[in-house]
Parts: structure tokens; sequence; C-alpha cells
């Protein structure tokens, strides 16, 4: 049987599904048609229903839910993980609802986190992650909203911090904070989600098990960073909560879909479960 994937070129993403894809591990007769694009791409495509699994924002997956279901194996959530909305001069907290932000994605968890800090800052652009930084510093916006690897870069590019909105969710709410997600249509037998779940699981084994060498599947999708910035990637955005959610990850995302309902940002009633 033969499925859709889609999951991102970032090294977090290409470290768990490296044996999965490459025909490192056995995959119990199932064959894997996969794509790598942006975060923002693939929320775009589940809000299409185009993938049969796919990598997917959590902000996405709360409008989404009843079209896939979430794997245990694969989620980034954790502490010290969040985005981070950041300037050339910082201003003060009044000030933050009246600057013109530069955004990952409408449909990101990051947004959804900015939104839920801040509702009146609606002055928002969409861009590529990557090219945010070099957006704010060329006036183009007076803020952006930074993921992935950018938290390891801004300071050097002479960028300062306004929020960690991951520390203003771990405060808020004493839980980890969900970023992305790894989904699977809910049309599929839970048996088969169940499988697919144990081979991700065992992808991830594979991939730590020859850590910290990375693969080439990992290094030549990533080929604007370096070694060392990858692994730094890979400790903060995988951990055990990829590995799986455990009662702690799943509570982590059941307050981020109350929360998103109290804010008025989920319309009608949400499944028994947002797991297969």
């Amino acid at each position: 049987m033969k499925l859709t994937l889609g999951f991102s070129p970032c090294p977090n993403d290409t470290f768990i599904f490296d044996a999965m894809v490459n025909g490192k591990i056995d995959t119990r007769g199932l064959e894997f048609d996969y794509v790598l694009e942006d975060v923002e791409t693939l929320n775009n495509w589940a809000a299409q229903g185009k993938l049969d699994i796919t990598k997917i924002s959590y902000n996405t997956f709360i409008h989404q839910v009843h079209q896939y279901a979430l794997l245990h194996s694969g989620s980034a959530l954790g502490k010290g993980v969040g985005p981070l909305l950041v300037a050339k001069n910082v201003p003060d907290n009044a000030g933050i609802n009246n600057l013109k932000i530069a955004i990952p994605g409408f449909h990101t968890t990051a947004n959804l986190l900015l939104t839920l800090a801040y509702p009146q800052a609606t002055n928002k652009t969409e861009l590529v992650f990557s090219e945010i930084e070099n957006a704010v510093l060329d006036g183009r916006f007076d803020a952006g909203l930074i993921i992935h690897e950018s938290r390891f870069t801004y300071q050097a590019k002479g960028l300062e911090k306004i929020i960690d909105l991951g520390d203003w969710w771990e405060h808020t709410t004493q839980a980890a904070i969900p970023l992305g997600g790894i989904v699977m249509r809910r049309s599929y037998d839970p048996e088969l989600c169940a499988t697919v779940d144990a081979i991700l699981k065992e992808s991830l084994a594979y991939s730590w098990s020859r850590y910290p060498n990375l693969s080439p599947f990992i290094t030549l999708n990533s080929q604007e960073m370096g070694k060392d910035v990858m692994r730094k990637h890979i400790n903060l955005y995988v951990n055990e909560y990829t590995t799986d959610l455990g009662e702690n990850g799943r509570q982590a995302i059941n307050t981020l879909f109350q929360k998103a309902k109290e804010a008025g940002l989920i319309k009608g009633e949400l499944p028994e479960s947002v797991f297969y």
C-alpha cells in the first residue's frame, strides 16, 4: 500500500523520517510517496486534504481535526522551543499592538500564540520563515515572528527579542508548547494509523542510534546550515514528546484546543478525541 506523506526539509523532520522513507527500516509493506515542503505549504495542503499523512502546525490542526487525526509520535512540543517576536528596537508592551509584523504564516502555531498573547496585533504579513530576519533588518517590518533555526541566528544579525511566546505560553498554562504534529486521514482504519505510528517511532529510534552523525538526507536538505546548527535544531525540537506524546503532551495539546476555543478561534464542536 502506498501513502502520500509530507514534511519539511528542516533537520528535525528529516531526522525523524529519514529511515522511514529511505528503506532503512521495515515498513510492514507500506510505501511512502513523500514530498518536502515548508510548513505553511503543508498547512495549506492539509486544508485541501491533499496528503494522507502530513506534518502540520497545531494552529492548522485545530481547524482540520475532523479530517485528520493526530499520531502519537513525531510531534514537536517542549519547553524553550516557542517562537520569538524580534525587532531592531524593542517597543514597550503597549506598542506591540501597533507594529507591522512579518509572520511565517497565518496558519502556523507561532501566529496562534501571537494571536492569543496580543489579539489586537493584527497588522501581519506572511513571509517564508527564512526571509523574516532580513525583512526586519531592512526596515520593511517593525518586528518579525521567527521560528526554527532563526532562534540561533537573530542576535548575531543585530535583532533583539521582544517576547518569547513559548515562555509566555508556559507561564500562562504551565504546559509544554505544541508546535507541530504528524496527522493522518481519519478515514483510515485505526489499525493502519497505529502501524504508521509504530514505523514513525522506529524511524526516529534509528536516527537517534546513529546520532550525532547526520545522514546525507538530513544535511543535503539543510544546505544553508552548518552541522552544529543542525544538531542544535534537532536537540531543541526532537525530544521525549517526539517519541511519544505521553500524558503530559496530550494534555498540552488539549489545553491548546481549549484556549483557542475560549478565544473564539474554533467554530463548531470538536470530535471526541483529536487522536486516531
